[in-house]
């Protein structure tokens, strides 16, 4: 299990006052206590808007910089007094073109990438053809990346960050730039890595339909902390409890009222109006979606439905919400 407790990391900023003065150094504190953990065979989503430290939280994790306090444990390993250690088992695929020599071919990165991690020549080669063919690469091995289309670099960078066989891999915005076909191909072999290798993934995605798709746990992060933690479905929850159904109409007699209000009743749910001199806006709330019986009853009474919509619980509204609070409360 990958764990991480309690790790900050300050940064040191200098900044010049004026031509004759002294550099003034101010403290950043780019992440501020945060606990993760990850289980082999589980997708975690790290999620934040822009500056909330999730490149500084995997940085960390991947042993490149040093957290300032806290402690990280991969496999019982101390990742911050042995980081060249867990490097053995972990590595990081980013999203983009980065991390890849456009002027080496695919066999020549491999090649390369393979040699730091001090694997043989023949390891290398053997890994090299099995994984081109995997991601579709192999009739292309000896062109120069430089020529690839960014589908192609970025099927790429999953062979040269599977080179290593890791047992944990941070996926830093995998699908970025990808057309929608090359993007579902990749959803479904981050999936397979899962299911069929028991790798234990850290993902980060500013598509949040990604992250509902692949993530079995995500953490939200703020200025630095965890603000939120769970299931996607739970957290989407926090802010809209059910599903919502809002429909308009001309009117509302008094005994259809009547008739919602028992209908609302054994649903547990959430009845609100709102009126205007041009219509009656009803918002019904509910765990299930009420929407058929709701059109239902109000068709009965001859009412006309002048617009009608249905919402259930969204990640992406959870996630500016919960950032918004976050940010009022600093």
């Amino acid at each position: 299990m990958l764990e991480a407790v309690n790790i900050h990391k300050c940064f040191i900023r200098n900044e010049n006052t004026g031509i004759f003065r002294r550099r003034k150094q101010t403290k950043v504190n780019a992440v501020n206590g945060i606990d993760i953990s990850i289980q082999p065979g589980q997708i975690i989503g790290l999620l934040g808007v822009n500056g909330a430290g999730k490149t500084t939280t995997i940085k960390m994790l991947a042993g490149l910089i040093k957290p300032t306090a806290g402690s990280i444990s991969i496999d019982g390993i101390n990742g911050v007094e042995h980081p060249n250690e867990i490097k053995k088992i972990i590595n990081m695929i980013s999203g983009g073109e980065r991390n890849i020599y456009w002027r080496l071919t695919a066999k020549e990165n491999l090649e390369y990438f393979g040699a730091l991690y001090n694997l043989k020549k023949e390891e290398i080669n053997a890994y090299a053809v099995k994984a081109l063919d995997l991601v579709g690469l192999s009739d292309v091995k000896d062109i120069p990346v430089e020529q690839y289309s960014k589908g192609m670099k970025q099927r790429l960078q999953i062979a040269r960050g599977l080179i290593n066989n890791p047992k944990y891999i941070f996926l830093d915005e995998p699908t970025l730039g990808l057309d929608v076909s090359i993007a579902r191909d990749m959803r479904k072999y981050i999936l397979s890595l899962v299911k069929n290798e028991n790798k234990g993934i850290l993902l980060t995605s500013h598509y949040i339909a990604e992250v509902e798709e692949l993530c079995d746990y995500v953490y939200i992060l703020e200025n630095g902390k965890i603000i939120a933690s769970g299931l996607p479905s739970q957290i989407a929850r926090m802010i809209q409890k059910g599903i919502k159904v809002v429909i308009s109409v001309l009117h509302l007699p008094d005994d259809t009222l009547v008739r919602l209000q028992e209908f609302a009743a054994p649903h547990n749910a959430d009845l609100n109006l709102d009126r205007n001199d041009s219509e009656v806006i009803i918002t019904l709330q509910a765990q299930a979606d009420l929407s058929i019986p709701l059109v239902s009853l109000l068709i009965g009474d001859n009412l006309q439905i002048l617009q009608m919509a249905v919402s259930e619980p969204s990640l992406e509204d959870a996630l500016i919400h919960l950032a918004m609070e976050a940010s009022h409360l600093e």
